[in-house]
């Protein structure tokens, strides 16, 4: 049952576009219930540049990230994780979007 639970996750940032991937990783990165064992800070710097890249919106303005449907979705369905599949989505978020 877990393992279903990563399984649809992983599918659902799969099918999310690079901005969207890096705005995901930037909201597990600055929450603090997402408890990851990876280092926040770092991840967040990969994902804050890289997002600024790529997504001229982010670079000017504050942005809420809550008007990003998907994104939300997908914090949601992790928040409902144990902290080992959570630490599995994040490693696999990572490598998608360092890639």
């Amino acid at each position: 049952m877990e393992e279903d639970k990563v399984k649809n996750v992983i599918n659902i940032i799969k099918d999310m576009n690079i901005k969207d991937k890096l705005r995901l990783g930037i909201c597990l990165t600055t929450s603090d219930w997402a408890n990851i064992l990876y280092n926040k800070t770092e991840m967040y710097e990969k994902f804050d540049i890289m997002l600024k890249e790529v997504d001229e919106e982010y670079r000017t303005i504050l942005i809420n990230f809550g008007k990003y449907k998907l994104v939300m979705f997908a914090m949601a369905k992790i928040m409902e994780m144990e902290q080992v599949e959570r630490n599995k989505v994040v490693l696999y978020l990572f490598n998608s979007v360092k890639n």
